[in-house]
């Protein structure tokens, strides 16, 4: 019978348990349709009126969706702090992408933040940019860090 890894074996143990990997993937996902679906709603699905141009009437909805997401997806990185960013940056495992997924979603929360508190209407296309730019940048790394990360258990 072989014994799970951990500190009896000499090896770090950094995987995650099938539900916490599930919660992550399930609201990184949400996080990323619910921001695309506020994209395409927001500037390609807006309603003519005879007064001109409207809000998409789903286009708050996504919004709401998208910030319900984000707190959940905070609540799992936190959670990912102790056993999972912890343990690989002492087995110097996957640390690339580690570090560029930390500062992506670190830049990702001060630029929703930005968005929600701080951007003005003239400078809110910019925080806008910013931030959906980042959403797909760390949705392509996410993908590429969880590749890297199950080769490198095989090396």
């Amino acid at each position: 019978m072989t014994r799970p890894p951990g500190p009896t074996t000499g090896r770090i143990a950094f995987k995650l348990e099938r539900w916490h990997r599930r919660s992550v993937y399930a609201t990184g996902l949400l996080l990323l349709l619910s921001g695309a679906a506020w994209l395409v709603l927001h500037y390609f699905l807006r309603p003519v009126t005879e007064f001109g141009e409207s809000v998409n009437p789903l286009e708050p909805w996504a919004m709401k969706l998208h910030g319900a997401a984000a707190m959940a997806a905070l609540f799992f990185v936190g959670s990912l702090l102790h056993m999972h960013v912890r343990r690989a940056l002492r087995a110097g495992r996957n640390t690339l992408t580690g570090w560029a997924m930390i500062a992506t979603l670190s830049f990702l929360t001060l630029t929703g933040y930005g968005l929600y508190y701080v951007a003005g209407e003239s400078d809110r296309p910019l925080w806008s940019l910013l931030h959906w730019v980042l959403g797909f940048v760390v949705a392509v790394l996410f993908v590429v860090h969880v590749i890297v990360g199950r080769r490198s258990v095989h090396d």
